[in-house]
């Protein structure tokens, strides 16, 4: 997979993560503008965090047990006021579309490392998938192959074997399905495909 396509995905992604914060920032213009209070409980809530972080910053012997309660207190009364207007308690988060990754395409991991997102891994495999022409594989797959378009004639003259093209593709397809069949067997050998393009 080319730089350039996961540049283009990661762009597509940012846009994705964007407009999910754009969305959020509408909504809680609206609801603050219905129900002042939650601004309020949101100002203070920052506040507090910021307090918090200095303190630790500063090594304060300050407790901290106090304001995670003052927090706790805060944070259930803005439960409490959206689940009065029937607001589900995320509708002051952004909507994202991975919740794993926040539309960032990464994952952080417990030792500060990020690694690439399931969805955005599949998101490089879909376009794999499509590029590779295996899309249409209901339709072209080993039950719809039909060996019959190939001859039956024997001529080592004009093909290089001593058996006809028809019993060639038929051990080709054979092959081709053991290897499917035994493709986790380290023992089983690679296929190797060479010639020019639309050659049978």
């Amino acid at each position: 997979m080319s730089n350039e396509i996961l540049n283009l995905l990661l762009k597509e992604y940012e846009q994705k993560k964007l407009k999910a914060e754009m969305d959020l920032t509408l909504r809680k213009k609206e609801l603050y503008k219905e129900v002042p209070r939650l601004q309020e409980i949101e100002d203070e809530l920052n506040e507090y965090a910021i307090y918090t972080a200095k303190n630790i910053l500063n090594n304060s012997s300050y407790s901290l047990n106090p304001l995670t309660q003052k927090i706790e207190t805060l944070r259930c009364e803005k439960n409490k006021i959206l689940h009065n207007l029937n607001l589900d308690t995320n509708y002051l988060k952004p909507y994202y579309q991975c919740m794993k990754c926040n539309d960032t395409g990464y994952i952080r991991l417990d030792n500060y490392k990020t690694e690439m997102c399931p969805c955005l891994k599949q998101k490089l495999l879909d376009i794999s998938f499509n590029k590779s022409n295996m899309s249409n594989l209901n339709k072209e797959n080993f039950s719809t192959f039909n060996e019959n378009v190939f001859s039956d004639e024997v001529d080592i003259s004009r093909y290089g074997f001593n058996i006809s093209p028809r019993s060639n593709i038929k051990n080709i397809k054979n092959k081709c399905i053991y290897f499917i069949e035994n493709f986790d067997n380290p023992e089983c050998k690679n296929l190797l495909f060479s010639g020019n393009t639309g050659l049978r």
